[in-house]
């Protein structure tokens, strides 16, 4: 199993900046796929950033490209999201998540991902 542990989150003014991190233990060496979802009330569940752990290929959804960074650390294991210019059609509940495959398309399948973390908040007024 894998179990995936988020940070960081909160609230934030129109235009700031926040940082999320997710630390990824137990059968990692599985992981291949490791990114973000974000969930806003009322909304499907959408992939916002996901990374192949292997070779660093990323995909970004269209409304946080030039915005958002994620940022590896394979021997910690950990993933990171820098999240810049947030608007309040950001604030969702942000979601760690760990796939042992993936498609990185035109868009990403939260069915591919078999691990997820508890969720962190982000609101952003």
């Amino acid at each position: 199993h894998v179990q995936l542990v988020e940070s960081g989150g909160g609230s934030v003014q129109a235009g700031g900046s926040l940082r999320l991190s997710c630390a990824a233990s137990g059968y990692t060496y599985r992981i291949k796929c490791m990114g973000w979802f974000r969930q806003a009330p009322g909304k499907e569940r959408e992939g916002v950033v996901v990374i192949l752990t292997a070779g660093g290929r990323i995909y970004y959804a269209d409304s946080v490209k030039g915005r958002f960074t994620i940022s590896q650390d394979n021997a910690e294991n950990t993933v990171s999201l820098r999240m810049n210019s947030l608007t309040p059609e950001d604030t969702a509940m942000y979601y760690c998540a760990a796939a042992e495959w993936c498609r990185l398309g035109s868009s990403v399948v939260a069915h591919d991902f078999g691990y997820w973390g508890q969720g962190t908040q982000v609101t952003v007024s």
